[in-house]
């Protein structure tokens, strides 16, 4: 049987998953202390370490890629190993369908967001970067690699962006499923007239 060509396999997708750190973000980790404390004491060095805000910088263009899939009926969601506020609040801000932090296994979380959701394997999407996301990549319908991914990762993608983690790559991988759906000039028009701003639930638009 030949193999499903990139396209082919972007035309069945109706569900969205990607990793934060790499692919919503360019991959660089800023932390900030709360609290400034001047003490040589090892214990309060070792406590003000640990009183620290973890920041993130978003791309406009992936915001606004998850109003774009929402309006082509595809359903959004980030796993990730990592866990931070910062990344609960953007989800928020964006309506993300599905929000899963902390997460070590994520094949395992990918198909309980599958199932979740009432699909099959073979229509849902993971954006990924390293290593890590490979068994989540491996387990969908089409595997999504950002240009700064690991080279074992490019290697098993089905699709590359020509961006970047945390530069619009997420956005590459929403106007490539909905151009190979036929969907995109469509929903292009209906963000354009501010549709994804008037349904129920979601945030306004980015930009």
């Amino acid at each position: 049987m030949p193999k499903l060509s990139a396209h082919a396999r972007a035309r069945k997708i109706k569900l969205l998953l990607f990793d934060v750190d790499g692919v919503l973000t360019d991959g660089k980790l800023f932390f900030v202390p709360e609290k400034s404390h001047q003490s040589s004491l090892p214990e309060t060095a070792m406590q003000s370490a640990r009183s620290q805000i973890e920041v993130k910088g978003f791309h406009a263009h992936d915001g606004a890629s998850i109003s774009l899939a929402r309006l082509g009926g595809i359903k959004t969601g980030v796993i990730t190993k990592r866990s931070s506020e910062t990344v609960a609040l953007r989800a928020r801000d964006l309506s993300l369908e599905f929000v899963y932090q902390g997460v070590d296994d994520k094949r395992a979380c990918f198909d309980q967001v599958v199932n979740k959701a009432g699909l099959k394997a073979d229509e849902a999407a993971f954006v990924g970067d390293d290593v890590i996301d490979l068994p989540a990549m491996r387990a969908g319908g089409l595997a999504i690699a950002v240009k700064n991914a690991r080279a074992e990762v490019k290697k098993e993608a089905h699709y590359v962006t020509p961006h970047a983690g945390g530069d619009g790559a997420l956005r590459d991988a929403v106007e490539f499923i909905l151009k190979a759906q036929g969907k995109w000039k469509r929903v292009v028009e209906d963000y354009i007239s501010g549709r994804s701003s008037r349904q129920p639930g979601t945030q306004p638009r980015e930009q």
